[in-house]
C-alpha cells in the first residue's frame, strides 16, 4: 500500500485509483471515530440517538471528510476550523479545544465540539479532527438543552466556550473540567460524553498521523487539493445539467408567544447552469427575536447547503470542494443569518433550520422539472423531547436526557459520503 499511493516529490498529481484509495482511508478514519463515540457515549443522546458527528478539516479549516453525520453539524465545519485558527494561533501536538459558541462558528450551545489539531513531527499543523456531540445538559437555566423561551443567552444560561483549550500536552485543563462539572446538572454523565468525544478525536489524530507517516504529507497535501478539485468538477457537471432560473420559496414555523402569525422564512434561490453556481440568499428574513429559536451562522449556512444537496444528484462528494459552487448570503443580526450577541440560539439546529432547508429545496424544485424536493417533516417531533427531574431511586439525584422514539422524520438524513 505504501509504495502504491505515495506520490513522488516531483509528481504530486495523483491518479484516480490513488484518489479513491486515499478517500476510503480517510473515510475509514472518520468512521472509526464515530464508532468510538457511539460505543462509549454515556448519555442516550449519543449512544442511542446518535446525535453526534465526526469530521476532518484541513489546516485552513475546510471540510474534508465526514462519517455518517448529521448535515446540520458538519456542513458548516469550516467556520469551526477557521475560528480555531483565529482564536488559537499557536497550536501544539497534544492540544484539544472545546467550542460550543454559536457566535464563534459552532451550531448551538448544546453541541460541544472537540477540536484536535493534527501536528506533524516538524510542528506543522496538517489537519483538524472534530468530534461534536449534543449534550443532555449544557448548564441552561432550565433543565433542558432546548430553551426556546430564553429571551437572550443570559436567560438561556448555558456555559459558552469559544474554542477554549481543554487539553494541553494530552492532559485535561482541569479548570475547564471543574467549570463544567460545577454547572451541569449531570456532571458524571457529561464527563463520560466528554471522554467519548475526546477519545474519538484522539483516535482520529493517531490514525491520521500514521497515514501521514505511511504515505507522506506531500502526498496527503496533493490528495487534498485533487479531491477538492474533483468534487468541484462533479458539482459543476451536476449544476450544468440543471435548468437555470430564480425562485422564491417561503415556509413558516408554528406560532409562538409574541409571534401569533408564526415565524416566516424566505429563501431566494438562483441556479445558473452556465456559470455552474447555485446562490441562496437568506437576507430577507426577520431580525433576531427575543427567544431561543434564532439560528447561528453555522446552522443558517448549514441549512442552506442541506436544501441545495437535497435538491441535486446524490453522487456529488460533500466537502469544501463542491461547496465552492454554492454562494450563501446571510444577513447580520437576523434569525436566519449571523446572530449578534446576546441573541439566544438555543434551538438553532432544528425548528427554523428545518424550515430554511425546506424552503431552499422547494425553491430549486420550482426552477425546473426533476430538481429539488418537496417540503419534508419536522426533524424533532414530540418523540424527541427532553425529560428531566429528580430520581428518588438514587438519593434524589437529578437526571436530564433526551428521549428518542422511532418514527422521527425530516429533511436531515445522515450523510453517507460518496466514495469514488
Amino acid at each position: 500500500m505504501k509504495g502504491s499511493i505515495r506520490a513522488g516529490m516531483g509528481s504530486p498529481k495523483l491518479g484516480g485509483v490513488q484518489l479513491a484509495i486515499l478517500n476510503s482511508r480517510l473515510q475509514g478514519i472518520v468512521l472509526r471515530m464515530a464508532n468510538t463515540l457511539l460505543r462509549s457515549g454515556r448519555s442516550g443522546v449519543l449512544n442511542t440517538a446518535k446525535d453526534f458527528s465526526c469530521s476532518v478539516m484541513t489546516s485552513s479549516g475546510e471540510l474534508f471528510a465526514m462519517a455518517e453525520s448529521l448535515p446540520i453539524h458538519v456542513m458548516s465545519g469550516h467556520l469551526l476550523g477557521r475560528t480555531l485558527i483565529e482564536l488559537q494561533p499557536h497550536l501544539e501536538r497534544g492540544d484539544a479545544f472545546l467550542n460550543n459558541s454559536p457566535y464563534h462558528g459552532n451550531t448551538h450551545p448544546a453541541d460541544h465540539s472537540i477540536l484536535v489539531p493534527v501536528i506533524d513531527d516538524n510542528g506543522v499543523h496538517r489537519f483538524t479532527m472534530m468530534a461534536k456531540g449534543h449534550q443532555a445538559d449544557c448548564g441552561n437555566s432550565q433543565p433542558t438543552t432546548y430553551h426556546g423561551q430564553a429571551k437572550d443567552v443570559y436567560e438561556e444560561g448555558a456555559l459558552i466556550f469559544p474554542a477554549v483549550r481543554i487539553q494541553r500536552d494530552y492532559r485535561d485543563v482541569v479548570d475547564i473540567i471543574r467549570m463544567c462539572e460545577a454547572r451541569i446538572r449531570v456532571p458524571e454523565q457529561w464527563r463520560g460524553d466528554y471522554l467519548a468525544e475526546l477519545g474519538a478525536a484522539r483516535i482520529g489524530e493517531r490514525q491520521l498521523l500514521a497515514l501521514g507517516a505511511e504515505v507522506g504529507w506531500d502526498t496527503l497535501d496533493a490528495f487534498t487539493q485533487s479531491w477538492f478539485d474533483y468534487s468541484e468538477q462533479k458539482m459543476i457537471a451536476t449544476i450544468r445539467g440543471l435548468s437555470s432560473g430564480k425562485a422564491t420559496a417561503r415556509s413558516a414555523h408554528d406560532p409562538l408567544p409574541g409571534m401569533s402569525e408564526g415565524i416566516p422564512v424566505r429563501a431566494d434561490v438562483e441556479v445558473d447552469a452556465e456559470a455552474a453556481t447555485i446562490t441562496v440568499d437568506l437576507r430577507d428574513n426577520l431580525e433576531c427575536q427575543p427567544f431561543g429559536l434564532n439560528l447561528s451562522e453555522a446552522t443558517s449556512y448549514g441549512a442552506a447547503l442541506i436544501g441545495v444537496f437535497n435538491g441535486i444528484s446524490d453522487d456529488v462528494p460533500i466537502n469544501s470542494g463542491s461547496f465552492r459552487r454554492v454562494r450563501v448570503h446571510l444577513g447580520e443580526n437576523c434569525m436566519v443569518g449571523v446572530p449578534r450577541h446576546p441573541a439566544s440560539c438555543s434551538v438553532a439546529t432544528t425548528n427554523i433550520a428545518d424550515r430554511v432547508a425546506n424552503a431552499v429545496q422547494r425553491a430549486i424544485a420550482m426552477i425546473g422539472e426533476g430538481m429539488g424536493r418537496a417540503e419534508a417533516g419536522l426533524v424533532i417531533p414530540p418523540g424527541g423531547a427532553v425529560v428531566s427531574g429528580i430520581d428518588p431511586r438514587h438519593g434524589g439525584a437529578p437526571f436530564v436526557n433526551q428521549v428518542i422514539l422511532p418514527g422521527i422524520t425530516g429533511g436531515q438524513p445522515l450523510l453517507t459520503p460518496t466514495v469514488g
